[in-house]
């Protein structure tokens, strides 16, 4: 599953100059997860990722390839305890799947639904103390830390075990690469275009499903065939089977 590896490329180019520090996923250090949204006030948080029109940035892609190893965190910039005021933020997975089995429309299908399953993790992480607000149109996640949590203790590495441990209910995941970025020579408008490009390709691949025209001269798709390697294959394969049906 190599739609998104391009991209996957293009953003470890993209996340700054400073040292990333490395944790290993521990389910134990997983930060409480009240299961549901939260409502903290501004008179009671500490800061905000993305806040005072800073950029936030969430985007998370696929892979069957090499590009993770296994489940870790990594936080570039300086960390939840470390920072005193808004800052800058970019919240990246890298999701490594199982080879999908299937031919044809079937292999589609099962990945376009495992894309959105792993999509859908972002509305089901509710970590204490840390209230998430994010636009899927914008590909924005701002996040707005308490002073309690900041008290407590919380960490990147804390919150993306959260995250984790909420991906690998997945049967299908592999392993994840969670990258949290709040360096600020990231580059943070290039993260965004990355982040509209991967969700193109996820659209395309709806569009796949629904049946598309195989004549390139009028196809909407054809920017993403030309440009992300499989793609057209998965497009002619469903079309290739449709006629044989």
């Amino acid at each position: 599953m190599e739609l998104y590896n391009s991209i996957i490329e293009k953003v470890n180019n993209e996340l700054g100059s400073v040292e990333p520090k490395r944790y290993i996923y521990n389910e134990a250090n997983a930060w409480e997860d009240v299961g549901a949204n939260q409502l903290i006030m501004l008179k009671e948080s500490a800061y905000e990722l993305g806040g005072d029109n800073k950029p936030a940035v969430h985007l998370s892609m696929v892979t069957s390839g090499n590009y993770v190893d296994g489940d870790e965190i990594i936080v570039i910039g300086k960390d939840l305890i470390e920072l005193n005021g808004s800052s800058s933020f970019a919240r990246i997975a890298f999701v490594k799947v199982n080879e999908l089995e299937g031919e044809g429309d079937e292999d589609t299908e099962k990945l376009f639904r495992a894309i959105q399953d792993i999509d859908f993790v972002k509305y089901h992480v509710y970590p204490k103390g840390y209230m998430i607000r994010s636009s899927s149109d914008s590909f924005r996640e701002q996040v707005r830390v308490s002073k309690d949590a900041v008290a407590k203790g919380i960490s990147f590495e804390r919150v993306g075990a959260a995250y984790i441990k909420q991906y690998k209910k997945n049967p299908a995941i592999e392993a994840v690469k969670l990258i949290f970025v709040t360096a600020d020579d990231a580059d943070f408008v290039e993260l965004k275009k990355d982040a509209k490009k991967a969700q193109d390709i996820t659209k395309a691949l709806s569009k796949i499903l629904e049946g598309m025209a195989t004549d390139c001269h009028t196809c909407t798709l054809k920017p993403i065939c030309d440009e992300v390697e499989g793609m057209k294959e998965l497009h002619f394969g469903k079309n290739k089977s449709e006629f044989q049906g």
